[in-house]
């Protein structure tokens, strides 16, 4: 069989719970909804750790944070670079005659962009700044600070995520000239915060039509400290959902672009006649918690809003239609395997992940699949400073435990907004000790280096 081309768009901070297709009751995403039909729709997608510089070195290697190394952003205490030589699925597929394009954030590496890796065409958001002077429109205002605003000066065509999807479209069209199969990356900023966002999209969602967020007015009682931290690191420590409300609704007027561009984009691949030949993934690096639990951004919570990503996978001919997969995936480590598979490529023995194809491939393709009873995600702090953390979560249960502050236990299905923390409680100690063992294996397993004789001990002993 010939080899498939794949598309991946991979955004940066899109919460899997706003997508049409997975239980939005007002947010318009259409062209997303639309290649969910088509293909299969992984619903409980985990990130391997909410942070995009990690992230997206897990996306590239297939492996954990904790083992390739690379666990906080840039430009804080916690920044390390990826080291020479760690195999890359980009390299591998390289290797194997495909040709690789990217454009949009890259966040890896300040040093070595992604034509280091295996790429052979890289095209750079720095760009769109550049045309943005060229049309002599000022730069992206930034008057609201993190919070968000509207950009006066530009339409939806001069928008960022336009010139995201035009570079795209450029890839495609030059890839498709190409006698090799490609593989092309389109890495979106957005929806990440602040949103800057031209209209009509911006007032797309009006606040007044907004309902908050169920577990919006959390009182964090029983929490780690951090918790209350977080908001008033923000200065949001106040604020009602009045103030939350514009901020939302424009987080969710971009999402609106941005589906809107992926239908050029998808489009295209009509057009060019490259539809039943190609691959498409949509993803992203991680969550928002937008005013979920009256927080903002991310950083030291494991919360569903921040960990669980959106994931469809498409592939005529060879995916059903329509399905909906409820399997445990960490969605970056995974994909770096899938797209091995895809490519009928050998992964690399460090990856740690596995193939998504054996749960949504025909039964003439299907491969071994090992079931996972539960997920990982992890964190060890960013700009606001060092804080261990380590998640497990199985069918009902999330365990966090937090190597400096008190442990998180919640029951998801009692409790899906996770607003109480049943970990100190007595009738619930059953449960942090079993999940507290699975943990201790899984970090055991994978080398972690916060396993040690202290820690270890407390995980053990049930401290």
């Amino acid at each position: 069989m010939t080899r498939p081309n794949i598309l991946l768009i991979h955004a940066d901070q899109h919460r899997t719970d706003c997508l049409g297709v997975n239980g939005h009751p007002f947010l318009r995403t259409p062209n997303l909804d639309q290649l969910a039909a088509e293909g299969a729709n992984f619903t409980r997608a985990y990130t391997p750790i909410p942070l995009c510089t990690p992230a997206r070195a897990s996306l590239l290697t297939g492996q954990w944070p904790a083992q390739h190394g690379v666990i906080a952003n840039h430009g804080t205490e916690g920044e390390r670079s990826l080291a020479e030589g760690v195999p890359t699925f980009s390299q591998a597929l390289r290797d194997a005659g495909y040709w690789l394009g990217y454009t949009g954030k890259w966040g890896v590496d300040p040093q070595r962009d992604p034509t280091h890796f295996g790429f052979h065409l890289y095209l750079s958001e720095k760009d769109y700044a550049r045309r943005r002077q060229a049309m002599g429109l000022p730069p992206r205002p930034h008057t609201n600070r993190w919070f968000g605003e509207v950009d006066p000066h530009i339409t939806p065509e001069q928008s960022q995520l336009a010139w995201g999807a035009d570079m795209t479209i450029q890839l495609l069209q030059h890839a498709a000239q190409q006698e090799q199969p490609f593989f092309l990356r389109w890495d979106p900023s957005e929806p990440h915060l602040p949103n800057v966002v031209p209209e009509p999209y911006a007032s797309m969602y009006p606040p007044e039509s907004i309902p908050p967020w169920p577990n919006f007015a959390d009182d964090l009682t029983g929490k780690p400290y951090i918790h209350r931290q977080q908001r008033r690191t923000w200065g949001i420590d106040n604020w009602t959902w009045q103030e939350w409300a514009p901020i939302v609704g424009r987080y969710l007027g971009e999402i609106t672009l941005l589906d809107h561009q992926i239908g050029r984009v998808l489009a295209t691949l009509d057009e060019l006649g490259l539809t039943e030949s190609t691959v498409v993934i949509y993803s992203a690096d991680h969550g928002d918690l937008c005013g979920s639990h009256g927080m903002i951004d991310k950083h030291y919570v494991m919360y569903e809003e921040l960990v669980r990503v959106p994931l469809i996978l498409r592939w005529p001919g060879t995916v059903a239609a329509g399905q909906t997969i409820d399997a445990f995936v960490s969605s970056e480590i995974d994909l770096a395997a899938t797209f091995c598979a895809c490519a009928a490529v050998t992964a690399p023995t460090t990856f740690a992940g596995q193939s998504l194809l054996p749960l949504i491939a025909s039964t003439g393709r299907k491969e071994q699949w090992s079931n996972r009873p539960e997920i990982f995600t992890t964190y060890f702090g960013n700009q606001f400073g060092l804080y261990s953390q380590r998640m497990v979560r199985d069918q009902r249960w999330k365990y966090i435990w937090n190597a400096t502050a008190e442990d998180e236990l919640y029951d998801t299905i009692a409790d899906p907004g996770e607003l109480q923390n049943l970990a100190m409680r007595p009738p619930w100690q059953g449960e942090r000790r079993r999940l507290q063992q699975r943990l201790l294996h899984w970090l055991q397993t994978t080398n972690d280096r916060i396993l040690n004789p202290w820690t270890q001990r407390v995980l053990e002993s049930g401290l």
